[in-house]
């Protein structure tokens, strides 16, 4: 996606959604963004800690 797209897509929101939204709207966002990738890290962080587990009981 190039600059020249993302200049549509600015004023499409700006029109569609107005200048006092946007930032709102962006930052929700953005958050919700870190949220999701704190979920997804602490899934693989627990599968790895199973997979351990699994290897030390085969072990013992």
């Amino acid at each position: 996606m190039g600059p020249q797209e993302f200049m549509w897509i600015a004023i499409v929101g700006f029109v569609i959604f107005g200048a006092k939204k946007l930032p709102e709207m962006a930052r929700s966002l953005g958050s919700s963004v870190v949220e999701f990738k704190k979920a997804i890290n602490g899934e693989e962080e627990k599968k790895a800690e199973t997979a351990k587990a699994e290897a030390a009981a085969e072990k013992a």
